[in-house]
């Protein structure tokens, strides 16, 4: 069964949000929209397009993206997140919650031996 398949989205938690942001905008040339992030599409190293995206996003840490305590999360792209969420139980990990659907992909919660809140995503078809 595949487990983990890429990186879908970085998190991070800022003392300034709007400043770090910036610095990472002017500095390593990250186009940081509007919504405190920025959406790296994948190609095939020769610039023609395929399916998935990385998400890197910077936030103040109120919008529960991070957990309080945490600086940043780490979003895993998975194939089946209900399969991995089922295996992961029966191995004895913490499974944090239930399965999440949305318009976004489905989405589940794991936590690493260092006390570490994993995301794990199933994107939508296509993406």
């Amino acid at each position: 069964m595949k487990r983990v398949t890429g990186i879908g989205g970085i998190f991070f938690k800022a003392k300034d949000a709007p400043a770090l942001r910036e610095w990472y905008k002017t500095h390593l040339g990250i186009d940081v929209q509007a919504w405190g992030g920025a959406a790296f599409t994948w190609d095939d190293g020769e610039g023609n397009p395929v399916g998935g995206t990385t998400i890197w996003s910077v936030s103040s840490g109120t919008d529960g993206q991070v957990p309080e305590g945490r600086a940043f999360t780490i979003n895993y792209r998975v194939h089946d997140v209900h399969a991995l969420v089922k295996v992961l139980r029966e191995e004895g990990c913490e499974v944090v919650g239930k399965v999440d659907e949305s318009d976004y992909g489905k989405f589940a919660w794991v936590m690493d031996p260092e006390g570490n809140k994993v995301e794990l995503w199933e994107p939508p078809a296509g993406q």
